[in-house]
């Protein structure tokens, strides 16, 4: 590439990022920013299977990329195709199931929901949650979901150990990946990396990875207390990964994904007293440290708009899958920016002239004063038609342009921070810290009780070891959040 083609796909990007984040902030930038969430989609397009893109991150990569550029889009995600079960091989876990090794090659990959009787978490184990949320993701968590590490107390094995091992160095090896791949992304087409990050809501945790849904159903209705001391005990570690993994310049918003948490899989009162509870406060953390978040609410939500209106305004990006987009915007578009809403089932199975109507319509109905992200409702898989996908591209570049809007390509200043807003029990404020603290598995006091008295710069070997006893904490919680 040529200083003078590096220059201009500089601009091209500052371009886009200026058009993306004025969106996301409910303002109006030149035109509607597209930003789909493309999963298996890109195998299909760059001509992989299933299996090739899910087991082989360098491709799936490789197609993300190729998508970005051939279509001119201004932001994606590094790897849509999240879990790279390269890695949940090495690690043994049991609740996915594999293309090409566990189902067909051009299935994209399944989650695996144990049975009640056979939960990752037994319904009497909810105390040791508590005391210890790390703790029990290392000591019982990950030995019932692996099939090769031992369980403390049991012998160890060459093939756990192993796995320990190389399920560590394949985490770092993969997040690495991530990381070059959002600067070839600038690099090569001027695409925006559209997300940084990971939340999840406590309530969606125990119900996805410990007890399944059944599970925390029968939990609701005989420990509802120890439910709700659970979410509570996990909000603040969930905040430390979401915090500690969000965009450094605070441009682009946390992935939340919205699982278990809505009616009818619970009811209007276990929202509020279970769900929401334990994670508006996240929220209103994040944003009090300038982070947006991307609600992204697969699935029915617009139940649920009034709770979600009492957050700070711009504090969310509001994502609309099966809902009506159009209430939506009526119900919180003047607080936040909304995206998606094109159905999914019209882009595998409409044509691109009723792709191109509805884009339209969209456009007409909830961008006009800017604050809208072009987006499928749900992730694209495999069953997307690529012409559809080029329709609504195409649409939305011919009727999504503003005439009194702006996207300069100079710097984006990031939301100011926001301490103290709202009261003194906003965010994490005025809540109990953990005994165990967030971002460690033993802690540096602990430790120092097992050393001789230290003839040195005590600093410097508290420093060290909360350092690197924070990458055992770090694997731990990805595994859970993100594999």
């Amino acid at each position: 590439m040529t200083s003078d083609q590096h220059a201009d796909m500089e601009s091209r990007y500052a371009q886009r990022l200026n058009r993306y984040v004025t969106a996301m902030r409910n303002e109006m930038p030149d035109m509607v920013p597209i930003r789909p969430f493309v999963a298996e989609l890109t195998g299909v397009y760059a001509g992989y299977t299933c299996q090739e893109i899910t087991h082989d991150y360098d491709k799936a990569l490789i197609a993300a990329r190729r998508c970005a550029a051939d279509f001119d889009w201004d932001a994606v995600v590094a790897n849509m195709v999240y879990v790279w079960t390269g890695l949940t091989q090495a690690l043994g876990l049991k609740y996915y199931g594999i293309p090409g090794i566990d189902i067909p090659p051009d299935v994209g990959f399944q989650y695996r929901e144990p049975e009640e009787a056979n939960a990752w978490m037994k319904p009497d184990e909810y105390d040791q949650l508590i005391e210890d949320p790390t703790g029990f993701l290392w000591n019982v968590w990950l030995p019932r979901v692996s099939s090769e590490i031992s369980a403390p107390g049991q012998p160890a094995t060459y093939r756990g150990n192993v796995a320990l091992a190389k399920g560590a160095m394949a985490m770092l090896q993969y997040f690495y990946a991530l990381g070059a791949q959002c600067q070839l992304l600038r690099q090569e087409s001027g695409t925006v990396s559209a997300i940084s990050g990971i939340l999840k809501a406590p309530f969606d945790i125990i119900a996805d990875k410990f007890r399944g849904y059944i599970g925390l159903t029968m939990d609701m209705h005989t420990q509802p207390a120890k439910v709700l001391a659970a979410c509570e005990a996990l909000l603040p570690h969930l905040t430390h990964v979401a915090l500690t993994t969000a965009d450094p310049n605070k441009q682009v918003p946390v992935g939340y994904w919205m699982h278990r948490g809505c009616v009818p899989f619970v009811n209007m009162k276990q929202f509020h007293s279970h769900y929401w509870s334990t994670l508006k406060p996240i929220v209103e953390e994040l944003w009090k440290h300038g982070h947006q978040t991307l609600f992204y609410a697969e699935g029915k939500w617009n139940a649920h708009l009034e709770a979600f209106a009492e957050l700070p305004d711009q504090s969310i990006v509001y994502h609309v899958d099966q809902d009506d987009l159009f209430d939506a915007h009526k119900r919180i578009g003047h607080k936040f920016c909304l995206s998606g809403g094109i159905p999914n089932f019209l882009l595998s199975y409409g044509t691109p002239e009723e792709v191109r109507k509805y884009v339209q319509k969209v456009l007409d109905g909830v961008a006009r004063d800017g604050g809208y992200v072009l987006d499928a409702g749900a992730i694209m898989q495999n069953d997307t038609k690529i012409e559809n996908l080029r329709a609504m591209t195409e649409a939305a570049r011919e009727y999504g342009v503003y005439s009194r809007g702006h996207a300069s390509g100079g710097p984006v200043a990031p939301p100011a921070p926001q301490p103290g807003y709202g009261g003194p029990h906003v965010g994490l404020e005025g809540r109990p810290v953990p005994a165990i603290p967030p971002g460690v598995c033993v802690p540096w006091d602990q430790k120092q009780k097992e050393l001789p008295p230290l003839t040195g710069d005590a600093e410097l070997a508290r420093r060290v070891w909360d350092s690197v006893e924070g990458l055992g904490n770090t694997f731990i919680w990805q595994v859970l959040l993100s594999f």
